[in-house]
């Protein structure tokens, strides 16, 4: 039975192989053609989308399309640049920008400097150890041909000025490395006995051992320090962290103010008594804290006003609180006695919670202040300090040229805002004589308070002259003029004060008899002052 040679027509395969006879008797090539098995009808041309076309077969048209690169919007260009020079620290456009090595994390030349004045010790981004930080060339090109596309995006004047403070253009620095971690604090397991100091423990990394090492209360219970007896001989607390340490360590420093030691080991910059030009007031680091402070205010005896103008004013001339302070140490030591006043006045007592040491004396040296101190020193000479500031001629004239209050720092009204704008209440100590007042100043006031002193006045002034009995021949001599104006005007002026005092006696029971209270009347501090002012004139006559 022979095999049919092909399929019917509408079959979509042919799996029909020619006959050994065909095969040989046909030509070589279409032997080979016949062997080859057609495509599925599947890959049959059905459409122009159906496949995948060459550009030679695509229309003109197409073709010029696929050969032209797509346009993009300039401010969407714009966007995506800004995102990618974006300072890591503040979140805006770089402004003299700055790479960190080798993390190559880039930012803003001031906020990296911030950075490493804050005590940042790694990349701000990654936080891994840095070798050094370089302006960057590149991204400031590319900074510039941003804000040359769209000028709006530049920083405002006002930041650059602020940044150009902090960070020279150009300037190559260094990020310092980590410190050394502090050791563990050696809290006491029990409340009742002393535990070892850093410098107690033999071999220790502070290449130091203490003389008198106290013993361990866990190893050693019989020979433990009860903490009821105080610190163990060669050693006491720490000011800041309140750690035990040893007296003649290196580490330990003493403040001359306090008489408290710090160990200079438990935290760093803050567990230490500074020089004293070198210290930082605790709490005054900027005017912020100056703000913040109610202490500021009470140094200006609650003139607000007053307070807000030097703050204003420290702002304008960048004057810091630590410069201020370095200030008034200077006019301190050049004073006589230096500190004794202040010690005199205990305004160092009491600033720890560790008991101090020992005071060695008013004329004692003064080299060391622990940061507690140092703010106290700042502000008992704040107050001096402004008014020598003021001095220097750069405060605006419209407040420096207000006139003087009369009643001064003892002013009631100097907590009100429009009397403390109007006046001025922050007077020289070493000023002689207080500054006349003025009607203004009087307006709210009573003049109840100057009366007792007017008639005071009128009773100590020089009396007419009276001739003796034994010399004109037991006839007193009438007194001249000149004296008696000066009588009647300080009974004018004594009447016009005494009219405006609350009700007093009769006249008749302050020449005969001593005073009594008006039993509808309430007493008065210069009632007694005028009444005997009164007295006095009478007598003269």
């Amino acid at each position: 039975m022979s095999r049919p040679t092909s399929l019917p027509i509408d079959h979509p395969f042919d799996f029909s192989l020619p006959t050994l006879t065909e095969t040989a008797l046909g030509e070589p090539s279409e032997a080979l053609g016949s062997l080859k098995r057609r495509a599925s009808s599947t890959f049959d041309v059905r459409g122009d989308n159906s496949r995948k076309r060459l550009k030679e077969d695509l229309p003109p048209d197409d073709a010029a399309d696929a050969q032209t690169p797509a346009l993009i919007s300039g401010k969407q260009l714009a966007d995506d640049l800004e995102q990618d020079l974006l300072c890591g620290c503040c979140s805006a456009l770089l402004y003299r920008p700055v790479i960190v090595y080798p993390c190559q994390h880039y930012f803003c030349g001031s906020c990296c400097m911030l950075w490493v004045r804050n005590g940042g010790t790694n990349c701000p981004a990654c936080r891994s150890s840095s070798t050094n930080v370089s302006p960057s060339r590149v991204l400031q090109v590319m900074v510039d041909v941003l804000l040359r596309a769209d000028p709006s995006r530049a920083r405002t004047d006002r930041e650059k000025q602020q940044a150009d403070e902090i960070y020279r253009p150009g300037l190559t620095f260094r990020i310092p490395t980590p410190r050394e971690t502090s050791p563990e604090p050696t809290i006491p397991q029990s409340g009742e006995f002393a535990r070892p100091c850093p410098h107690c423990i033999p071999g220790n990394r502070f290449g130091w051992q203490c003389p008198n090492p106290v013993p361990d209360p866990t190893s050693d219970p019989e020979h433990a320090w009860p903490m009821d007896e105080g610190s163990p001989p060669g050693h006491a607390c720490c000011g800041n962290c309140e750690n035990l340490l040893a007296v003649d360590a290196p580490t330990t420093t003493k403040c001359d103010m306090c008489q408290v030691f710090f160990c200079g080991i438990g935290v760093q910059h803050r567990c230490v008594a500074a020089r004293l030009s070198s210290a930082h007031p605790h709490g005054m680091s900027d005017i912020g804290d100056l703000i913040q402070s109610s202490e500021v205010y009470e140094c200006f005896d609650g003139n607000a006003v007053e307070v807000e103008i030097m703050l204003d004013y420290l702002g304008t001339q960048h004057i810091s609180p630590r410069h201020i302070y370095g200030e008034i140490v200077q006019h301190i030591q050049s004073q006589p006695r230096e500190f004794a006043p202040l010690i005199e006045l205990d305004l160092f007592v009491d600033v720890h919670s560790v008991p101090p040491g020992p005071e060695p004396g008013l004329d004692a040296p003064r080299q060391r202040i622990c940061r507690m101190c140092a703010a106290e020193v700042l502000l008992y000479g704040l107050k001096d300090w402004w008014i020598r500031e003021r001095k220097k001629g750069l405060l605006d004239p419209s407040l420096a040229d207000r006139p003087d209050c009369p009643d001064g720092t003892i002013c009631r009204q100097q907590k009100e805002h429009v009397h403390a704008r109007e006046f001025n209440h922050v007077f020289d100590s070493t000023a002689e004589t207080p500054p006349e007042p003025s009607s203004a100043a009087y307006a709210s006031t009573s003049s109840v308070s100057h009366a007792g002193d007017g008639v005071a006045a009128a009773a100590s002034a020089p009396g007419p002259s009276f001739s003796s009995p034994a010399s004109t021949g037991g006839v007193r001599s009438q007194p001249s003029l000149d004296s008696e104006a000066m009588v009647d005007a300080a009974l004018a002026n004594m009447t016009h004060d005494v009219d405006e005092l609350p009700s007093l006696p009769p006249l008749s029971d302050l020449a005969t008899g001593p005073m009594h209270p008006h039993p509808h009347s309430h007493p008065h501090p210069h009632s007694h002052a005028a009444a005997h002012g009164m007295l006095d004139i009478f007598d003269a006559f």
